[in-house]
């Protein structure tokens, strides 16, 4: 009898560690044509409406998964076991015996593909396991700054905000692990009375009641930081912006499912109409190392969360995510992607900090793209008290919230858009490295920015490059031979005067110092002014 046991004991541990995960990709989907006709069907007003606005336009990927197929798949004699799915990739995640997935292609004849996340390279663990992944960001500071000051005078978001733009009408997705109390503290008190938290799901429990898990309150932190207001105590760079709060991340474990289900939520958040997502999460070595990515997968466009975040970017989203807490390691997915804005993280005197994930030329595009304060960031836990945390899990949506205000001030701004005029106006622009990204965001700067450029849009003036450094060029309408252009600076004193007379010209202004300037040009037929930025 012992015996048996023991086999019996041998061969269940053999069939769990036998377990496999994959992505089984689809050939087909169900009513296309009829969906993309009626697309109200599958679209939310708001996300149609969205889409419109900046002339995204509804496709294929919009429609959502044939649950007829995923329903044959969750059958007993399959031996698999669905845990996500799709419709961007028109995939599902499931989990199961290597031959049972293999399988599935002989099986069903919609069945395209198998991806096994075992890449079977059969590699030595190549970074050092943590037992907690949130530890270095739920270690307070000795330190206090008392409260969100600094971190929101840094990237200039308080400048918006006098302005009246606090993120009003930008909804915003939070993709995290855990907002235990979110519906009761005191802290987020502003958001329900103005009605702006529309909900949420768990994908990792499969549940509606996103705050039943309460064993990790990251995610709480991580909205303080956008939308957390107590009164002369706090205030989050977006507190008058709606959220949407999504749980993809399971605190207890590492496996590429997290992946599935952030693309699942990302997919969710676009039906609805979401303009941002905040994910302070990132992934790169997985409990089972046979999964991890390596350095050469980190490439912008390989890991399947970097494809969903490039396809978000591609719908219209603008897709804030931390750098990462790895230090030279490197950032992880979905962080490396070239539609994600990336954001790591400096201490409060605007230094890089230590743990912040650094750019390699693994990525096509410079990361993190910029930074903000993540050393010593101050932050709201889950019992309603002020922390101050590490963590580019708190750079990320300090700096998300203030692009939510920005965009409100810019509405017909894209979210590409978006991005280029914070990039623009970030300290270090001209020089980008792998450790700051462009450097530090002025957010005023990149209102300026985007004001200016799109009054140009509509005006047959045209000056470039705005911001500029050395010299300006300038072309003016034919018909306007002669055109006297002024510059003042923004005290109004003239700085320079000269007559334009051919249709292009340009101007050296190497001798001016940096700073915002005004463009006047008079001619007879018209008169037009405009905003310029000194680099």
């Amino acid at each position: 009898m012992k015996k048996i046991l023991l086999l019996c004991i041998v061969l269940f541990q053999y069939n769990a560690i036998a377990q496999q995960d994959a992505w089984v990709y689809f050939n087909a989907k169900a009513n296309v044509q009829a969906s993309l006709d009626n697309p109200i069907t599958i679209l939310t007003q708001q996300a149609i409406d969205r889409k419109n606005t900046y002339n995204i336009p509804i496709d294929e990927r919009d429609v959502p998964v044939n649950e007829s197929y995923i329903a044959m798949l969750k059958a007993p004699e399959t031996g698999v076991t669905v845990h996500a799915k799709s419709k961007w990739f028109n995939a599902v995640y499931v989990r199961g015996s290597e031959a049972a997935i293999n399988a599935l292609v002989d099986d069903f004849d919609f069945v395209d593909y198998v991806d096994f996340a075992d890449d079977n390279l059969n590699t030595p663990a190549r970074f050092a396991e943590v037992n907690d992944k949130f530890s270095l960001e739920n270690t307070n500071i000795d330190f206090n700054y008392g409260d969100a000051q600094n971190q929101v005078e840094m990237i200039n978001a308080h400048a918006l905000h006098l302005q009246d733009y606090t993120g009003q009408g930008i909804v915003v997705a939070i993709m995290d692990t855990g907002f235990p109390n979110v519906n009761t503290m005191d802290a987020f008190q502003r958001l329900r009375d103005n009605n702006d938290l529309l909900g949420g799901y768990d994908f990792v429990d499969r549940t509606e009641n996103v705050y039943a898990y309460t064993e990790n309150d990251h995610g709480t932190k991580v909205l303080s930081d956008m939308a957390g207001f107590i009164t002369n105590q706090f205030v989050g760079t977006a507190p008058d912006a709606s959220y949407y709060l999504f749980r993809t991340e399971d605190a207890n474990s590492e496996t590429p499912l997290e992946e599935a289900n952030w693309v699942e939520a990302a997919e969710r958040a676009d039906s609805l109409g979401v303009h941002i997502i905040n994910t302070s999460l990132g992934y790169r070595t997985y409990d089972n190392n046979n999964y991890s990515h390596t350095s050469a997968d980190l490439d912008g466009q390989t890991t399947f969360i970097t494809r969903g975040a490039n396809i978000a970017n591609e719908k219209g989203i603008l897709v804030v995510t931390s750098s990462g807490n790895s230090g030279a390691v490197g950032v992880g997915a979905p962080a490396d992607g070239t539609g994600v804005f990336s954001i790591g993280a400096v201490d409060a005197d605007g230094a890089y900090a230590f743990f912040s994930s650094q750019g390699s030329d693994a990525q096509p595009t410079i990361k993190p793209d910029v930074v903000a304060q993540g050393e010593g960031a101050a932050v709201i836990d889950d019992t309603n008290t002020i922390v101050n945390n590490n963590g580019t899990s708190f750079s990320s949506p300090i700096l998300a919230g203030g692009l939510a205000s920005l965009w409100e001030a810019l509405p017909e701004a894209t979210n590409e858009e978006i991005k280029h005029y914070v990039r623009l106006s970030a300290s270090q622009f001209n020089s980008p490295d792998y450790l700051l990204g462009y450097g530090i965001p002025n957010l005023q700067l990149a209102l300026d920015i985007g004001l200016s450029l799109q009054e140009e849009a509509v005006f047959e003036f045209k000056v470039f490059p705005n911001p500029v450094t050395d010299v300006l060029n300038i072309q003016i309408p034919s018909m306007n031979n002669l055109t006297t252009l002024r510059v003042y600076d923004i005290l109004g004193q003239s700085v320079l005067e000269q007559l334009l007379t051919s249709t292009t010209h340009q101007l050296d202004v190497s001798s001016m110092a940096s700073g915002v300037y005004i463009l006047s040009f008079q001619s007879e037929n018209t008169s037009k002014t405009f905003k310029l930025i000194k680099s």
